[in-house]
């Protein structure tokens, strides 16, 4: 008989199941907490995100200051806020994802599960599809845009069979 594991994730934290007889309750193999997305922006960031120095300002421009403008116009560097591609929250979900990812593969590897359901918040679903493997993306069965993480066991199956009801 296939193994199916199913998969409660989100951004911070991922809980495996195993199910091999359906009318069997759920196991739950593994539950994983994601520490660093708990973690205070301070402890994440080592630079202050903002403004550079002189935004509206005289300061820095050097030479004659303003000389031509009207005196109205604000004088000073351009504003150059610092604008990152991913926040140190998502760099932390997406390390996450990859994390979660390898792990499957591995447990694929060592032959612990065939079929694969996946149920995680919707923008960590996106982040978990960006980095599972080839290999793993032909065993998933299905996949459900819900968190569903704070759930136990039995309360999970109910939700994945109320859903899948809803989908066929």
């Amino acid at each position: 008989m296939q193994t199916t594991w199913i998969l409660s994730a989100n951004a911070g934290r991922a809980r495996f199941f195993e199910e091999s007889d359906p009318a069997e309750p759920l196991q739950e193999i593994e539950d994983t907490v994601n520490s660093a997305v708990r973690l205070r922006v301070l402890e994440t960031e080592s630079d202050k995100i903002g403004p550079t120095a002189a935004t509206n300002s005289s300061h820095n421009i050097g030479g004659t200051q303003g000389v031509g403008y009207a005196h109205d116009v604000k004088v000073g560097a351009p504003n150059k806020a610092c604008h990152l591609a991913h926040t140190p929250a998502e760099q932390e979900a997406e390390q996450f994802a990859k994390d979660i990812s390898n792990y499957l593969l591995t447990a694929h590897r060592e032959g612990r599960f065939q079929q694969l359901v996946i149920s995680a918040s919707p923008q960590f679903l996106g982040a978990l599809r960006s980095f599972m493997d080839p290999h793993i993306k032909p065993l998933i069965k299905s996949e459900l845009n819900k968190d569903y993480t704070h759930f136990n066991a039995h309360q999970l199956r109910e939700q994945l069979h109320s859903q899948q009801a809803k989908s066929e």
